[in-house]
């Protein structure tokens, strides 16, 4: 059987009694050979249900308050507790029956993150120097009686979280698992007067490096699909498969129930996926192969930080979230993350879909590329587009792209240059009529003529020498909105000096006459003109330059997809 990487799902009660209680349950990502069912909080007339809590993750749920103890009187709860002037004491010193000499063999030291009741640290074992990972949690949090109950501390109502058989019921089930190769190994449970220690394996922690291999598995899957013309859809941990349980195993992708072809040209206009992975342009019923993308840049910021960056107690609030805001990157464990994976997931989370990252540009990214190669990275179809798109545009469009590409870096081009040597067959610096032909035919939706592959590469060939060298290609490939969403002070930068290089006496304006001797041309000017200039002033500003930049002179028509009916799509 394969192994499945997911995330758990919980139910959310949105029952009025509940909605200032309940919060977010964060699940962290992990193999495992089965997919648990969702457990469900059992409800009565007198207590309605609440989400069962997790104690010592990043949760404050509540657990169902039915259960009654045993020989002993039942707890008062809420007002009956103050109608009848019982108070319950919290903070009560508890012997759980562990081991007592923690401090004697364990020395504890820097913190790996914390849950809402539970710390945990590295320790080293004073005998023999092995470090492990230990969980304390504080006995003042731990009461005597069912999680959920109301009572009254200090004078104040609160919701005790946390209960002493939650406590001993987690070590019961380390101590049955121990030995399982896909459970953390437990060592041992301890307690002093104030804390409960669990010592456990330190060397199960889940890496960027791991996450970066998954990440890469499912972007290949991803842009595979989209030469094809094909967009999954419905991306997300539950449909991706480890082919074993080996630490190197295989993605496989899966569930393929909402993807969907999409003819050249075309978006979407039904909403489907799942609400969690939900990109914004499918709410607004304009979505394409960019969604897949987003719903991979969702699930790498769950595998870095083990939350959701879009969360609510309703679906419709998950939706406002995913239109409305922007992910979390301050708070833990996101400072200790690297910059290159924040910078990975922040161009995968962007809510426009022309300036996000396709999925031949992200495997591009050295945060996710480490360990890969160039041979592995798929053509971009976003970079075939691009190239049918250069031959339609005029004549002062593709002069001011020649001129913006000129002013970019290397590190800039990385991706493209990526894409130039995937086309470049032979590898001898250039790309020939026969490459380019191979290429743009493996975006499958398009079925171009011969001839129409001629004139593509005539129009990218600005020097003429039948070949498309690496500048020239970067001129029809860029892009632009890209280039402005993911650094705008650096775009502002570059297309002024792009401007700058037909503003030959540096006055503000691109005159005809400057037009004339930066492009070389013969005869009127002015059609070159006609594009640029708004005001019809006779001459081009920066703003109407960058304007030329941004707007392509061929747009694409949303709508309906070639096999339309409408289908329901909030799989939750």
């Amino acid at each position: 059987m394969g192994a499945c990487i997911s995330t758990a799902k919980v139910s959310i009660s949105n029952s009025s009694n509940n909605n200032n209680n309940a919060k977010e349950t964060t699940p962290k990502p992990h193999k495992t050979t089965t997919k648990f069912p969702q457990q469900e909080s059992s409800s009565s007339n007198n207590n309605p249900q609440r989400p069962r809590n997790r104690r010592g993750g990043n949760e404050n749920n509540q657990k169902n308050p039915q259960q009654k103890q045993k020989g002993k009187e039942k707890p008062l709860r809420g007002n009956n507790a103050r109608r009848q002037g019982g108070i319950i004491s919290c903070g009560k010193r508890t012997d759980f029956g562990y081991a007592k000499n923690f401090d004697r063999r364990y020395t504890i030291g820097k913190l790996l993150g914390h849950g809402q009741f539970g710390y945990t640290y590295v320790a080293t074992d004073q005998a023999n120097g092995d470090r492990v990972a230990v969980k304390r949690i504080e006995k003042n949090k731990i009461p005597h009686f069912p999680v959920g109950d109301f009572v009254y501390c200090f004078g104040r109502m609160m919701v005790l979280p946390i209960a002493v058989e939650d406590v001993k019921r987690e070590v019961k089930i380390l101590q049955e698992l121990t030995g399982h190769e896909n459970v953390v190994q437990f060592y041992d449970a301890f307690e002093d007067d104030s804390y409960v220690y669990i010592v456990m394996e330190k060397d199960s922690r889940y890496t960027e490096k791991d996450a970066a291999v998954v990440v890469r598995q499912m972007l290949k899957v991803a842009a595979q699909c989209h030469l094809h013309g094909l967009v999954h859809r419905d991306m997300k941990p539950e449909n991706f498969l480890f082919k074993s349980t080996k630490e190197d195993s295989r993605l496989k992708a899966t569930d393929f129930g909402l993807s969907d072809f999409i003819k050249p040209g075309k978006k979407f206009q039904d909403i489907v996926g799942s609400a969690y992975y939900v990109a914004p342009e499918v709410l607004k019923r304009k979505s394409g192969p960019e969604s897949d993308v987003w719903s991979i840049g969702v699930i790498t910021y769950i595998l870095l930080c083990g939350r959701r960056p879009f969360w609510d107690k309703t679906e419709d609030g998950i939706f406002k979230e995913v239109l409305r805001n922007k992910p979390d990157f301050r708070r833990k464990p996101w400072p200790s993350i690297s910059n290159s994976a924040k910078d990975f997931v922040k161009k995968l989370l962007v809510k426009d879909p022309r300036a996000r990252l396709t999925a031949s540009q992200a495997l591009s990214h050295p945060w996710v590329r480490e360990g890969g190669s160039a041979s592995e990275i798929p053509i971009d179809i976003s970079v075939l587009s691009n190239m049918r798109q250069f031959v339609k545009y005029s004549r002062l469009k593709q002069f001011a792209l020649r001129a913006l590409a000129s002013t970019l870096d290397e590190e800039e081009l990385s991706d493209l240059r990526d894409q130039f040597d995937a086309i470049d067959v032979d590898k001898n610096g250039s790309i020939s009529l026969e490459e380019m032909r191979q290429a743009l035919a493996k975006d499958l939706p398009w079925k171009l003529k011969d001839s129409r592959v001629v004139e593509i590469l005539q129009a990218i060939d600005s020097n003429t020498d039948g070949l498309v060298d690496f500048s020239e290609f970067v001129t029809a490939t860029l892009h632009v909105h890209q280039l402005e969403e993911h650094d705008s002070d650096k775009f502002q930068k570059r297309s002024q000096a792009a401007f700058e290089k037909f503003d030959l006496d540096k006055d503000g304006f691109i005159t005809p006459e400057e037009l004339r001797l930066h492009t070389g041309l013969r005869g009127s000017i002015d059609p070159l003109l006609e594009e640029a200039d708004i005001d019809k002033d006779g001459r081009i500003s920066l703003s109407e330059f960058r304007r030329l930049l941004r707007t392509a002179s061929i747009g694409s028509r949303n709508v309906t997809s070639p096999s339309s009916a409408p289908r329901n799509t909030r799989k939750m």
